[in-house]
């Protein structure tokens, strides 16, 4: 009998494993020829959209067409934004997304990837506002409005860094450095890698010269929580690229300081 009660576990485990392998993404990616990517393009340098192409360049694309061409499938850009990121994943919309930045918030409803960046954040304003703003404690203040985008981690940091100061959220595709821009808010948090990009590109934008940065934060790609065949697959991946240096040059490549 003890026998016959282990031959049935066994064949119970056995069909779960099938099962599991049969529901996976991986299963799906390998069966359509298709690994599917849900990216915002609102990124810089992570992900950026040209509207005239419908084409996407930076980071987080060649890590996905990497990933594509050693699964050996084709590979397709979704639109998505912040606020529906995980819910996209989560829902089956795409198989994994590109860059985000790790938070309790997003791991109660989708899975995380291995982490393979870390970013922190940084205030930006405009150089005329050069004397009024030299550190953190400048910009928590009554008459001061700070900008975020919703759906973002810089929405929950703005709330949390500056409880006194006016919070100006505002939704995709409009961005919270476009208020500081046109002078609706005296400032925007983001990535330093962010950061780095937009003051190269917009002459009149600064990086306020906080003492350090804040919010130190792992980055990593989502996928289905529960679909643990799929997350082993990309995690073993990100492993064998880190140590091919595959990360290395490619934060080379599209200058991703952490200074």
């Amino acid at each position: 009998m003890k026998i016959f009660k282990i031959a049935a576990l066994a064949a119970v485990l056995a069909g779960s494993s099938v099962a599991a392998n049969a529901q996976s993404a991986l299963n799906d990616i390998l069966s359509s020829g298709t690994l599917k990517v849900g990216t915002t393009g609102d990124w810089d340098p992570m992900s950026v959209r040209d509207p005239a192409t419908n084409s996407y360049k930076g980071y987080d694309i060649d890590v996905m067409t990497e990933l594509a061409s050693d699964l050996g499938v084709e590979l397709e850009f979704v639109a998505t934004d912040w606020k529906t990121l995980v819910s996209g994943v989560s829902s089956g919309q795409y198989h994994i997304t590109g860059s985000a930045s790790v938070s309790p918030a997003r791991a109660k409803a989708a899975g995380y990837s291995d982490s393979y960046f870390a970013l922190f954040t940084v205030p930006i304003t405009q150089k005329i506002n050069a004397d009024r703003f030299k550190d953190w404690d400048d910009l928590n203040k009554a008459d001061v409005k700070v900008a975020a985008t919703l759906g973002t981690t810089q929405e929950q940091q703005v709330k949390r860094f500056f409880p006194d100061a006016e919070h100006r959220i505002v939704e995709a595709p409009a961005r919270d450095f476009q208020e500081v821009l046109s002078g609706r808010a005296d400032a925007n948090i983001t990535s330093n890698v962010e950061a780095n990009k937009l003051v190269a590109k917009y002459d009149q934008l600064m990086i306020v010269p906080v003492s350090e940065g804040r919010a130190p934060t792992p980055i990593a790609m989502l996928l289905p929580q529960a679909d643990q065949v799929w997350i082993n697959y990309v995690n073993t991946w990100i492993a064998l690229k880190n140590e091919s240096g595959f990360f290395d040059e490619l934060a080379d490549k599209w200058a991703l300081s952490v200074n």
